[in-house]
């Protein structure tokens, strides 16, 4: 029996797929998996029983991800699964941005006991105009899941869409319309763009990287959009470029005291995934890498451990070592099992930076004796008995 233990309200879409196996327990001191969004786990003590936590949806900046490697703790995310919601709300910033659909409602809900408002609003609504964009040129930074649907779905709607991503995937490059121009050159996206929307993951190498150099190469009322991490646009250099009118919009995801309010901003209260359907897909995933570890040792979408699909083990054993990459591992590994005398029939190494993952199946069971002594092993996180 797996116990798991949800610090975020989870999806019962996702609960109800899991078997008889497993229960929910409200001590997190007593459970082997964690699921959640976006409860702050940084000051967590994390239990000695948890093996894996699965986070249900992309971003992982609320799980300490290098303590977890280092107590052998797997930590999964669910790439994709709410792209399609945050993908509509670009479209739908988009279409914010260029007209002011906004300040008309507004417009209309301050007057609404006008007599007259149908005629009065003929005459306003010029105040309110925008342009379409169609024909723009949307300039798309990071082509992972949500920014190869952004570009697909903007070139449908008659857009001219570049795409910038160094790291493409071949699955991406697959699914990429062949209408969306691929550029090399990030200054590309900058000069020749009138929309520019970035998609990328906050790491340090990306903080900030929407600064006063790269709004300097824009285009005269190019309007940013952000609906990836707030920490990608040194938003005190998009203020001053809307205040002195370089910029037309700034159109963000990410609700703060800077932005709030600020003319030219458009602030939207963190809404991109939080659609009935993304938190569903979101639970439906986590819950399936959760249980294909915990029963297999399988390990699909980690964001601290190398990928590792060994399928269901067909023999009498399986046991799963966490440890640092480094020389004379394996053979450290083999070697109590061939002391204790047991046969290993398959086994699997993964690497991933400084760690690695191995997977051994065995030709007959073992006792946790054997699993103390591979962990004694200097460099070795964690083992544990699959099966």
């Amino acid at each position: 029996m797996f116990k798991l233990h949800c610090l975020n309200p989870i999806s019962n879409v996702g609960l109800n797929n899991l078997t008889a196996d497993y229960t929910i327990t409200s001590d997190v001191n007593e459970a082997q998996g964690i699921l959640v969004r976006s409860a702050a786990m940084h000051d967590m003590d994390l239990p000695e029983s948890l093996l894996a936590v699965a986070r249900a949806g992309a971003g992982v900046n609320n799980i300490p991800l290098d303590k977890c490697a280092e107590k052998g703790i797997v930590v999964f995310n669910t790439p994709g699964a709410n792209a399609n919601g945050v993908k509509e709300l670009v479209l739908a910033g988009l279409l914010l941005a260029s007209r002011d659909i906004v300040g008309g409602i507004n417009w209309v809900s301050a007057n609404k006991d006008d007599e007259n408002i149908a005629k009065t609003a003929e005459k306003e609504k010029k105040n309110f105009a925008g342009v379409e964009i169609m024909g723009k040129t949307l300039g798309v930074i990071g082509l992972g899941a949500i920014g190869i649907k952004v570009a697909n779905a903007a070139e449908k709607l008659g857009m001219k869409v570049m795409g910038y991503d160094p790291y493409i995937s071949v699955d991406a490059a697959w699914n990429l319309s062949r209408n969306v121009k691929h550029v090399t050159n990030l200054d590309d996206i900058y000069s020749q763009c009138d929309f520019i929307t970035i998609h990328v993951p906050a790491l340090p190498s990306t903080k900030g990287m929407i600064n006063a150099d790269a709004i300097a190469k824009m285009k005269p009322n190019t309007v940013i959009l952000n609906f990836a991490r707030d920490i990608l646009c040194d938003e005190d250099a998009v203020l001053a470029a809307l205040d002195a009118g370089k910029i037309a919009k700034y159109v963000t995801d990410f609700a703060n005291p800077k932005t709030a309010g600020h003319a030219g901003c458009i602030v939207i209260p963190h809404l991109g995934a939080s659609t009935e359907e993304s938190e569903d897909n979101c639970a439906v995933m986590a819950v399936n890498e959760m249980m294909d570890y915990l029963e297999n040792g399988n390990i699909i979408n980690s964001v601290n451990y190398p990928a590792c699909n060994v399928g269901v083990c067909k023999t009498a054993g399986r046991v799963a070592v966490f440890h640092k990459n480094i020389a004379n591992m394996i053979a450290q590994l083999t070697g109590c099992f061939g002391e204790a005398g047991i046969n290993i029939e398959e086994i699997t190494n993964k690497s991933r930076g400084d760690v690695a993952y191995t997977v051994m199946d065995i030709e007959q069971s073992v006792g946790e004796d054997v699993v103390k002594k591979i962990e004694s092993i200097d460099g070795v996180f964690r083992a544990r008995i699959v099966k």
